[in-house]
């Protein structure tokens, strides 16, 4: 009698490509990326959405991306109508990938009628990506990560 041994990666099959892209494309609607809104963000005119920043003020305090909107989470339902139009897209961040604030910031903004996506990586990969943030003494960046961001600062080609 013969094994067969399927590796922990086929153990399931792969879906069929039209399964695969219909979930790829809903994953997009959902999310986008440090780079992508760091990109928006820089360039010329608006970028056609609000960043808003759903940490905590003391997390505030200690960085944020400039430009974004303070919005904690625990205050969206309070304060979402004085500080963000309907009209206009919002993208969320938390800390990082290890933090679901972003993602309970954008369930409740979806809940009021807002159109949301989740910006994945968060401050955390905001800085280690090398883009500028604020903090109550100033504007700082830091230099990119290898890890996270091509080492010379050009296009990951993503």
């Amino acid at each position: 009698m013969t094994t067969i041994t399927v590796n922990p990666v086929l153990r399931v099959a792969p879906a069929a490509p039209a399964e695969a892209a219909a979930h790829f494309r809903a994953g997009l609607a959902f999310h986008t990326d440090v780079s992508d809104v760091a990109a928006a963000l820089a360039a010329d005119g608006e970028p056609g959405f609000v960043l808003v920043d759903s940490r905590s003020t003391e997390a505030w305090d200690q960085g944020h991306i400039p430009g974004a909107v303070h919005l904690p989470t625990a205050l969206v339902g309070e304060q979402a109508g004085q500080l963000l139009d309907r009209s206009v897209p919002v993208v969320t961040y938390c800390w990082g990938p290890g933090c679901n604030g972003a993602a309970r910031a954008a369930l409740a903004l979806a809940e009021l009628g807002y159109a949301v996506k989740e910006m994945l990586g968060g401050f955390e990969y905001w800085v280690r990506e090398g883009f500028e943030f604020e903090t109550w003494q100033g504007r700082e960046r830091r230099a990119p990560d290898p890890l996270t961001a091509p080492a010379d600062g050009g296009d990951c080609g993503c």
